[in-house]
């Protein structure tokens, strides 16, 4: 009986037995197209962390002068378990499409045949490993930036031209097939429209649903570090940790401070802490540096005295008396 039911839905994926229809000619919603590129690429990009982490007590760069060879052949290991199986890609099975072949007659659903999953491999995997290694290949052909050009003859020349035409050509194309994909809906991939496959549902009636509760949280978390982004700004944070610190450490006088701390207060600057340089009070006792106290006075209109919470009026200079005294 499992064999049996295991029949059936392989019959139905290929459109031949019994069971749902899916109608090839119901389109796809544009983001589940993209949505599923991007969870191709964020399996390539998984595959490849876990593969080099098998090396990472091995000697530093042993994978980087074969990595676009490896990364290409863990795009090739997925697609031979994944596309050319089932004529889906991993991130199509998550979001129930499928590719159909669009060269077929038959209005039914068709699978890809061999030589279309090939070519999607071949047009997925092939440019990227050629753009990763086109410096090397004209290198080795002796087609470099770094050699002079009376080294290199007329036929040197032209190839290098025609490389850089061919991959100005490709990308132009790729740009021009995403603009009418965004208009038409269809063939988010150039290899797609070279190959003639279409995504399409692969259960009937799929509906593209985000719950409500997963909404609601990012709102409310987009809201709430907004508000944040606009409060932050605008508490003054010195004075909040002047009033804290006179909470928490008590709240003595300032003549009991001072008659504690002596002179002490004018050897470091309330700011930086560092031996005041031209030094300046702000109407309390304690002393800063004149660049100090001026750039912090320019920057915080409400500036508070940072040990002892006092509003800061204009800087001004602090004269002592030194007494010399003789031996």
């Amino acid at each position: 009986m499992g064999l049996e039911s295991e029949d059936n839905e392989t019959r139905t994926a290929g459109g031949s037995g019994p069971g749902p229809v899916v109608d090839p000619q119901t389109p796809v919603l544009r983001i589940s197209q993209l949505d599923a590129l991007e969870l191709d690429s964020a399996l390539e990009q998984l595959l490849w962390t876990q593969f080099s982490q098998c090396f990472q007590n091995c000697r530093p760069g042993l994978l980087t002068p074969l990595e676009p060879e490896l990364r290409a052949l863990l795009q090739l290991l997925v697609w031979r378990f994944t596309l050319y199986s089932s004529s889906a890609t991993v991130g199509q099975s998550l979001l129930s499409l499928h590719y159909h072949n669009i060269l077929s007659s038959s209005p039914r659903y068709r699978p890809l045949s061999r030589r279309q999953k090939l070519g999607l491999a071949l047009l997925t995997a092939g440019p990227r490993w050629l753009q990763e290694r086109s410096h090397t290949l004209l290198l080795c052909l002796g087609l470099g930036a770094g050699v002079p050009e009376r080294d290199g003859g007329l036929l040197q020349q032209g190839l290098r031209s025609c490389l850089t035409l061919v991959s100005s050509i490709a990308q132009l194309t790729s740009l021009i097939n995403f603009l009418v994909f965004l208009r038409k809906g269809r063939h988010p991939v150039l290899a797609e429209r070279i190959v003639g496959a279409r995504a399409i549902f692969s259960k009937p009636n799929v509906v593209r649903d985000v719950t409500y509760q997963y909404m609601n949280r990012e709102l409310l978390w987009h809201g709430f570090a907004e508000f944040l982004i606009f409060l932050l700004p605008l508490i003054n944070t010195r004075k909040l940790k002047a009033t804290v610190s006179s909470i928490v450490f008590g709240g003595e006088s300032a003549d009991g401070e001072g008659a504690t701390e002596g002179q002490g207060v004018f050897k470091e600057c309330g700011l930086c802490g560092d031996w005041p340089t031209m030094p300046h009070t702000v109407g309390c006792r304690h002393v800063f540096c004149y660049y100090c106290i001026k750039s912090h006075s320019i920057a915080d209109a409400y500036l508070t005295c940072p040990k002892c919470g006092a509003e800061a009026g204009q800087p001004e200079l602090v004269r002592m008396e030194v007494e010399m005294m003789g031996r």
